[in-house]
């Protein structure tokens, strides 16, 4: 363990002129150029085509209006910033700025005296919405990618306890969407940092008598590993007045501060920032299992399943005859599994095994290759040629839409497990039966089989607190790459 170096005897380092960040890395700055470009080119063009179609007074003053408030609305969202390429909610972001653009050029063309709204006028705004969508899209898979690929990243120094330093590294390192890689930390504290990041200086335990002996060795690191920013992870030892010198400190020598309260798996719109009497307050809101929202998860489960019943009903029954057909056995696979708060049910399945398959578990138990409490082989022998088939495309849950119609399930949910996995749950995993199971959900669209039982439960206790329609929807869409993909179907 290294010992503290005494942060009164270091010489204050020498202000340095800190160049912003940018978002790929890289230098690439066309990002911002060609948002602005197309969001001007998609409002002012159709906007003018349609006016002068219908022969409307003015239409270069429209036109024009329409071309300056699309990005105007989109700066005031802060649309043209790196955070908002990184974000992965194009899509509602848009849409709602869209909105704003209908409704301000409707109040517009009233305050000129054109009291009529024509249909024409209306469609033209169509494109901006779609072009700027597609835009942003395509910058935001050109940022992942380039993240992937090491570029895009911001040099991040942590400050915070030996624990949560490697807790944080823990976290980020689970993905590569984002734009943050540690390279470096400087602890509070003795406590031994166990992942592995780099260790130049540490911060005693005690209060120093001046405040600026924390910001001394802060910066000296974050100098030494040529951090972008710093990380600051709040504790017993680092709080209050303590982190509010460091933040003075930091923002004096141009370095961004992040402080990372430790929650995780916390939807974005589920929280909110207030202040009291100096206290700033960070409001989580619960997740949604009632109201409207609730009751339109049901609406929509039971009419799609009745939807999908009725268009998929010849291949069902094709199905089912080449499973009764391809070996010996029911078409019908029937099993007991946990449902909504535990409550059980029978889930059917177009059977895919061999009739005694759950006989011939008990003794392949050996063989089982998910380190958690489910039971997955790669080369299950119990699996016949045509249940291959069925489980790489899914086609063998298909009988579940009727347990969709029934209220047993939902279209979209974690995945529903028999009671003997439930029986060694913890209280972390019984919470994924704090909704429906579905028929799909983010453990299937984000590698099924392949994924760890950490994994497992994380997917699913994600979707358990952050569940929105929108959410339900992304998945959905997500589905269909996975099942014909297949990866992690066995």
């Amino acid at each position: 363990m290294r010992p503290f170096r005494v942060a009164a005897s270091r010489q204050a380092p020498v202000p340095v002129v800190r160049r912003p960040a940018h978002p790929d890395g890289a230098r690439a700055r066309w990002y911002g150029p060609l948002s602005i470009g197309v969001d001007l080119a998609g409002a002012a063009l159709p906007v003018a085509a349609a006016i002068v179609e219908v022969r409307e007074p003015h239409p270069v003053r429209l036109a024009v209006a329409a071309a300056l408030l699309w990005p105007l609305i989109r700066v005031a969202g802060k649309r043209y910033t790196p955070a908002a390429w990184g974000d992965g909610g194009v899509l509602r972001a848009v849409t709602r700025d869209w909105l704003v653009l209908v409704g301000a050029l409707a109040t517009l063309r009233v305050l000129c005296g054109l009291n009529s709204v024509p249909a024409e006028a209306f469609t033209a705004l169509i494109p901006a919405l779609v072009l700027t969508a597609v835009c942003q899209k395509l910058i935001h898979r050109h940022l992942r990618a380039a993240r992937r690929a090491g570029r895009a990243l911001r040099h991040v120094l942590v400050v915070g306890e030996g624990p949560t330093v490697d807790a944080v590294v823990a976290q980020l390192a689970q993905r590569t969407d984002h734009a943050y890689v540690i390279v470096g930390c400087c602890p509070v504290g003795e406590r031994e940092v166990l992942s592995g990041v780099p260790v130049d200086t540490r911060l005693p335990c005690e209060t120093p008598g001046s405040p600026d002996e924390d910001a001394a060795v802060v910066l000296a690191a974050a100098d030494t590993f040529s951090a972008d920013l710093v990380f600051v992870v709040p504790g017993p030892h680092l709080s209050g007045e303590r982190l509010r010198h460091l933040s003075w400190n930091l923002h004096d020598r141009d370095y961004p501060l992040v402080v990372l309260p430790g929650i995780v798996d916390v939807a974005r719109r589920r929280v909110r920032l207030t202040s009291a009497a100096g206290l700033t307050l960070l409001h989580v809101v619960p997740p949604l299992r009632r109201g409207a929202p609730a009751l339109l998860k049901a609406v929509v489960d039971r009419v799609g399943a009745a939807v999908l019943i009725v268009l998929l009903a010849p291949l069902l029954l094709v199905l089912a005859l080449a499973v009764r057909l391809g070996s010996p056995g029911p078409a019908l696979y029937r099993q007991t599994r946990a449902g909504l708060h535990n409550v059980p049910f029978s889930m059917w399945k177009f059977r895919t095994m061999v009739v005694d398959a759950d006989r011939l578990r008990t003794e392949l138990e050996d063989a089982n290759e998910n380190d958690g409490h489910m039971f997955k082989m790669r080369r299950d022998p119990r699996v016949t040629p045509l249940g291959r088939v069925l489980r790489r495309y899914s086609l063998d849950e298909l009988p579940q839409l009727f347990n969709v119609l029934l209220g047993h399930m939902s279209l979209v949910g974690p995945r529903p497990p028999v009671p003997e996995e439930v029986a060694k749950y913890d209280r972390v995993e019984l919470r994924r039966l704090s909704v429906k199971p579905g028929l799909t959900g983010l453990w299937q669209v984000s590698g099924r089989s392949d994924l760890s039982w950490h994994e497992t439960v994380a997917l699913d206790l994600r979707y358990v607190d952050n569940w929105s329609p929108a959410v339900d929807m992304n998945v959905i869409v997500r589905t269909v790459r996975a099942v014909l993909d297949g990866q992690g179907a066995y």
